[in-house]
């Protein structure tokens, strides 16, 4: 029987025109490789259902470069039993080859980004505290994008160094290489600028994912950094987009480099006649009765001395730059009601002298009445 079923095949076999014989074989072939696909990823995925999220997350997302390496396996497979030309099957194992480099930059790409995003779910940039978050975040995303476009290139170089016209070409510019590393050099400038800028930035972390910033005269917060800009986010929801190399040839704020604590100064001119330990304790009790304050600095000092007024500086902490901000208007708003209520004439004032007649006293007038004696 199985002598009888072998002839058969062989009588279809040689029946058949090659080209159709070779379609059937790596329609076959690929039919075989979809088949095997499915059953290696039903495995796969029930061996690692009970594993950790990177395993479960690294088969549910190389799905799709696991079935065109798989199929890449059994088409070359087809090509080597399909009665083929020469030149028909040296085109399919080239575009075999180039299915197998796109393969490998794809799995290494996918296992990149996962990798990162697992490790990065245990940092919260959310919480109260979140230095240590920021400068992880930062770190792993500013890396994960030099990969990336390093991955990418390599990829891209290996598909091209595949054509033989492309790998003579190489050759020449070899041959050439003092102009063409000059011409090159020249033209990717911008783009090799920012990669090691963004690898620098990544180690010295100078700026960091949430970063609140002065820069530009503006500020916001660090909203996204790319392998090649940066989005500051500012205060009234305008984006900023700044090179990657801006921060690491010009300079800028960064208000929480080490920690958000921010001290806040609220500057009041007053006139002599006010006391100043009076305005001392309204300060600090406006600061123990506020939510913004972190109960660390409150500060007042008459810190100048002019014609007309003096000079009283109040300082206030506060956890980050929106509290330290807020916190300075509050003191502001209800300082100025304290001292409207309580010493309405210990605002800023204009004097001037003048004799009611000969012998008299000199007279304190405020604006209105000098501008009254000069009519």
């Amino acid at each position: 029987m199985e002598a009888r079923l072998e002839q058969y095949i062989h009588a279809i076999i040689r029946w058949l025109p090659d080209p159709i014989l070779s379609i059937l074989i790596l329609i076959a072939s690929f039919g075989a490789g979809w088949l095997l696909h499915n059953i290696i990823s039903r495995i796969l995925t029930r061996l690692t259902e009970k594993r950790d999220l990177f395993w479960r997350s690294l088969v549910q997302r190389t799905k799709r470069p696991l079935r065109l390496a798989i199929l890449t396996w059994t088409l070359s497979l087809g090509v080597v039993i399909a009665p083929l030309s020469n030149e028909g099957e040296s085109t399919l194992r080239h575009i075999l080859l180039l299915c197998f480099i796109v393969v490998v930059g794809w799995m290494a790409r996918t296992t990149l980004h996962i990798w990162t995003t697992v490790y990065l779910r245990r940092f919260k940039l959310d919480a109260e505290d979140n230095l240590l978050a920021r400068k992880h975040v930062t770190q792993s995303r500013i890396l994960e994008r030099v990969a990336a476009t390093l991955i990418i290139a390599l990829t891209l170089s290996a598909v091209i160094m595949t054509f033989p016209a492309a790998r003579q070409y190489g050759v020449s510019l070899l041959a050439s290489a003092g102009v063409a590393g000059i011409v090159l050099g020249l033209a990717l400038q911008p783009v090799l600028k920012n990669l090691f800028a963004g690898i620098q930035l990544a180690i010295t972390q100078p700026i960091r994912i949430d970063d609140a910033l002065l820069v530009e005269g503006e500020w916001g917060k660090v909203e996204e950094i790319t392998s090649t800009y940066v989005v500051v986010r500012l205060w009234d929801w305008r984006r900023l987009i700044l090179p990657l190399g801006y921060f690491i040839e010009k300079p800028f704020q960064n208000w929480t480099r080490e920690g958000a604590a921010l001290i806040g100064t609220v500057m009041i001119y007053l006139d002599y006649s006010v006391p100043v330990e009076e305005i001392r304790r309204k300060v600090e009790e406006i600061a123990r009765g506020s939510r913004l304050w972190d109960g660390q600095v409150v500060n007042i000092a008459v810190t100048d001395f002019r014609e007309n007024v003096m000079e009283v500086r109040i300082l206030v902490s506060a956890a980050d730059a929106g509290r330290a901000f807020d916190l300075r208007c509050e003191v502001r708003e209800k300082l100025i009601d304290f001292i409207q209520r309580n010493y309405p004439s210990g605002l800023p004032r204009v004097r001037a002298e003048g004799v009611a007649g000969s012998g008299a006293d000199a007279a304190v007038v405020d604006g209105a009445q000098a501008r009254s004696l000069q009519s």
